[in-house]
């Protein structure tokens, strides 16, 4: 995962070249491991001059570029990734992964650890993905609070050292530029030891590790006998090391329960230094592939100075946390709901927070409300035609909860009223909130028994896990509602 090359271009139409390079930065050791990788394949990376010519004719941004070229504007060759193939010199430079942002092209060109005959997908790459990190940093430096060109160019300037620092060698640490700008809480790089060229300081104070992992459970529940209802685990593991040194080395490994549910799509941190193969193969896209690594996954890796997630993942459990329905009929001038809430026995009945929010879209504001609950509060906000079913902290013994009762509207005021385009007649929803600290529900923890860190000192190790609710859905199963088919994403 490292990168041959970068550029900053403006783009400036009406001038000899239309564009001007305003910043480059090559990697010679870099650009020898790609004349290893690609072989026979291996296209050079050009002078900067024939690469903006290139560049600008790919992408359609010279003056003099208005006639059809087959090999560039056929249907063929439609491009919908911002990934292109650059001719120079008689050959074709691949992969370039480049776009124009506020008059500003942004450009790099990946290591490929392969051959290029033929073209290895682009999914395979890690390069990629890392040169978008890289160039979508550069664009966030470089205009936040940027107001004028004078500031442009004084970010331009900085950005040689900054990029030491945040992409030394052509591997990217840190793609927040502007917070190793400002960063003034360590060491100066003029110290009497020795350090690499591309670290700007070290820390000093009180050597401390801290790991948290978060999981958002999504879900989308029908109560109907043809639709399938969905859900799924999104998973985050943040780090912030504080480690004296200069290249602290720390490896945390994450493990399951034996009844755990296997992490899936994992992508980690750039500053992560090796991998077992397991772990990156095992996804949920091929549902008939045998890819269920259970860990344990360790992470090896030199940390930022700041905070930064470790890595993301999924992960497909046997059944959603709180199963429901949802009843809502219309019953003359009002309407008659009844939902229904089972926590299932193997999720951690301690919540620092649950709530059950019910909307009624497109209807007006609500006149009365009666209900019975056998558990919890309820609470009406009138003008904004919304029910929220506190439950607490704790569902009662029986682990189920039933809210019903009748709601009635008053005229509809459609200057006012919630309007929503897809909740309309009887299609609705209830959207559940709830945290639980401490937990996960795949199982997934740190322990801070198997942290282990090389550096100077005996670090402080904390971790933390919990599990957060994040769109949430249970649909009237009395009416139609937006059907999910696959998995849901991020």
């Amino acid at each position: 995962m490292a990168q041959r090359a970068v550029w900053l271009i403006s783009h400036e139409p009406g001038t000899p070249l239309c564009g001007t390079v305003r910043f480059s930065r090559r990697y010679p050791t870099v650009e020898k491991r790609a004349k290893v990788f690609n072989g026979a394949s291996y296209v050079p990376v050009p002078e900067d001059v024939p690469l903006l010519k290139a560049l600008l004719f790919e992408l359609r941004l010279s003056d003099d570029d208005k006639d059809f070229v087959e090999s560039r504007d056929s249907c063929s060759r439609i491009n919908k990734t911002s990934v292109y193939g650059l001719p120079v010199g008689g050959e074709e430079l691949w992969p370039v992964v480049a776009f124009l942002k506020n008059g500003m092209i942004y450009a790099c060109v990946p290591l490929v650890e392969q051959t290029l005959s033929p073209r290895p997908p682009l999914i395979s790459i890690s390069g990629i993905s890392q040169g978008f990190e890289l160039l979508f940093g550069m664009q966030d430096f470089l205009y936040s609070s940027q107001k004028n060109d004078a500031e442009l160019n004084t970010k331009l300037s900085q950005l040689p050292d900054l990029l030491l620092q945040t992409c030394p060698f052509g591997t990217l640490l840190d793609t927040n530029l502007q917070n190793s700008l400002d960063n003034t809480n360590f060491a100066s790089v003029t110290q009497p030891q020795k350090q690499p060229a591309w670290k700007a300081g070290t820390y000093k104070g009180k050597p401390q590790v801290s790991i948290s992992v978060t999981e958002k459970v999504k879900s989308m529940q029908y109560d109907k006998r043809d639709v399938a209802d969905m859900w799924q685990v999104i998973g985050a593991v943040t780090c912030k090391c504080d480690l004296e040194g200069i290249m602290p080395n720390v490896t945390i490994s994450l493990s399951l329960p034996t009844n755990g549910s296997p992490l899936q799509d994992i992508l980690v941190h750039p500053c992560v230094t090796s991998l077992d193969s397991a772990i990156l193969t095992s996804n949920s896209i091929d549902a008939m592939a045998d890819s269920a690594f259970s860990g344990p996954y360790k992470f090896p890796f030199t940390p930022p100075l700041e905070s930064f997630n470790l890595c993301y993942y999924t992960s497909q459990v046997p059944v959603p946390p709180i199963l429901g329905f949802y009843q809502m009929q219309e019953e003359e001038v009002q309407l008659r709901i009844t939902v229904n809430l089972k926590l299932h026995e193997s999720v951690k009945n301690n919540f620092e927070f649950c709530e059950a929010h019910i909307p009624f879209y497109n209807r007006g504001p609500i006149t009365h409300v009666e209900y019975k609950v056998s558990f919890g509060q309820l609470e009406v906000f009138r003008e904004k035609s919304l029910l929220i079913w506190t439950i607490g902290q704790k569902f009662p013994k029986s682990m189920e909860i039933i809210l019903s009762g009748t709601v009635t509207f008053e005229a509809k005021n459609h200057e006012k009223q919630p309007f929503d385009q897809i909740c309309i007649g009887g299609t609705a929803y209830v959207k559940l909130h709830f945290k639980i600290l401490d937990y996960t529900l795949t199982g997934c923890y740190a322990d801070q028994h198997s942290v282990q860190v090389f550096a100077s000192g005996k670090p402080k190790i904390s971790t933390h896990r919990k599990l957060i609710s994040s769109d949430y859905y249970i649909w009237n199963s009395k009416a139609p509602a937006p059907i999910a088919y696959r998995s849901l994403l991020l």
